[in-house]
């Protein structure tokens, strides 16, 4: 199950030291690249909640091993795509795939482990999340850059196909088998509530992808507002569904439940900094540093291989530091972040000391994410799994497309302010951008001792 998620979390990442490659071979406008990217995340953000649910009614390992059949076949046709309109299309056909295979996975682990049990598992979910965007980034350069039997960009896609085929394989004999009765008790799928949900996050997503590349139109700007109205509405109508004893498609138990509010202002806060700190890094070391794309890819390694060795192992350490770890987390990364922007000052490399502030990254984010996710799922009841696990993944691929978003547009206006690029003024801009990461990093610090104190 967490290969399968390792798998489809390293597709929304692993494209973007690809592209440059894809839109020589394929002609691609830079619209056409946009979309060959943030497809996959805009199908994939928009139908979590809908693939949580699906799981309810037909059964999570039924519908997980579809939307695994699913993710599979489409990377063989992104692989084999001949045009950017193929790769467009078959690109959201992936991200359908990955939306109904995920939540399956967090409402299995709540279903079939409790206890100690569950928080090792609940761990190892949480250092596979955060691991995926920067391995993203490693594995698509070092596939680029290998050019394997001169097929370029290809095997950024076609890595998926032998790896899905063999967990479908396994899948079929290790996962257990949904009962009859066990599975949700048939409460529909809530088509008023799944259309509105579904508007409102399409119309949030897309101008986040779309805008900075666009200028930020006036039609952004009108999507953005179109969304806030719509998730008023659907909360409105979820929350009228609910008196009149209906089976709205998030049930209000699970918003209510002790911590999840809190739960999911941390998880935006980590993982817009996770997804900003990436972008705009990436930005700078291959337009700024004119590092390749193999190069551009390991320089994230560190962060990675920290992040998941803090996150498998964060919940041996002393008890007197548990109750902190989420607000010290929150605090090493603000320095982090810092750090980075303050050792590349000037166009240099960093050094010895960026590779410091890299692990310390890695730290702070794995205690930011893991134990915020752990936390907020160890006492979900088995029947509200399925809806906890679509509310928390969806609000974790949107902090990481707000996190793209704003830092990337906060990047790039600054860079474009300086006049002439180079590695001086990349530097500059990256700079601006690690304070404004710090600052909301040290949001989710605060947030987490605000809670304490309660």
């Amino acid at each position: 199950m967490l290969t399968a998620q390792f798998m489809a979390l390293l597709d929304v990442f692993i494209v973007n030291v690809a592209v440059p490659t894809i839109g020589s071979e394929l002609h691609a406008t830079g619209a056409g690249m946009q979309l060959v990217v943030a497809g996959y995340s805009i199908a994939y953000a928009v139908l979590l909640i809908t693939g949580a649910r699906l799981g309810d009614l037909l059964g999570h390992r039924r519908v997980h091993l579809a939307g695994l059949a699913l993710f599979t076949a489409a990377s063989l046709a992104c692989g084999l795509a001949q045009g950017t309109g193929e790769l467009i299309a078959f690109r959201l056909v992936q991200g359908a795939g990955a939306a109904v295979m995920i939540p399956q996975v967090l409402s299995l682990i709540q279903r079939h482990f409790t206890g100690e049990a569950r928080a090792r598992a609940l761990g190892a979910y949480s250092a596979v999340v955060a691991t995926g965007a920067a391995a993203g980034q490693v594995l698509g350069g070092v596939l680029v850059s290998a050019d394997l039997f001169g097929t370029g960009w290809r095997p950024v896609f076609l890595v998926n196909v032998p790896v899905g085929l063999v967990l479908l394989a396994v899948g079929h004999r290790v996962l257990p088998r949904d009962v009859p009765g066990a599975v949700e008790r048939s409460r529909g799928l809530d088509l008023p509530g799944l259309v509105l949900l579904g508007a409102a996050v399409s119309l949030l997503t897309v101008p986040l992808v779309l805008g900075q590349e666009e200028g930020w139109p006036l039609w952004s700007w009108l999507s953005l507002g179109a969304a806030a109205i719509l998730f008023t509405l659907f909360c409105l109508y979820e929350s009228r569904l609910a008196r009149r004893g209906g089976a709205p498609l998030i049930s209000p138990r699970v918003l209510r439940h002790p911590g999840m509010g809190l739960a999911v202002f941390r998880l935006l806060a980590v993982m817009a900094v996770n997804a900003g700190f990436l972008f705009t890094l990436t930005l700078h070391v291959q337009g700024g540093l004119g590092y390749s794309a193999l190069r551009a890819g390991l320089t994230f390694a560190p962060t990675a291989v920290v992040f998941g060795l803090v996150g498998l192992t964060w919940r041996d350490w002393p008890a007197a530091l548990q109750g902190v770890l989420i607000p010290v987390g929150f605090a090493i990364s603000a320095a982090s972040v810092a750090g980075v922007g303050a050792v590349l000052k000037g166009g240099g490399d960093g050094g010895f000391w960026l590779y410091v502030a890299f692990a310390g990254m890695g730290t702070g984010l794995a205690l930011g994410f893991s134990p915020t996710l752990t936390r907020a799922l160890a006492t979900v009841r088995p029947e509200d799994a399925a809806d906890a696990s679509g509310l928390l993944a969806t609000v974790a691929q949107l902090g990481q497309l707000i996190g793209v978003a704003a830092f990337g547009t906060l990047f790039l206006n600054r860079l474009e302010s300086l006049g002439a690029p180079g590695a001086y003024t990349s530097a500059d801009a990256l700079l601006m951008c690690t304070y404004a990461l710090a600052a909301t990093a040290t949001s989710g610090a605060v947030s987490g001792l605000v809670r304490r104190r309660r």
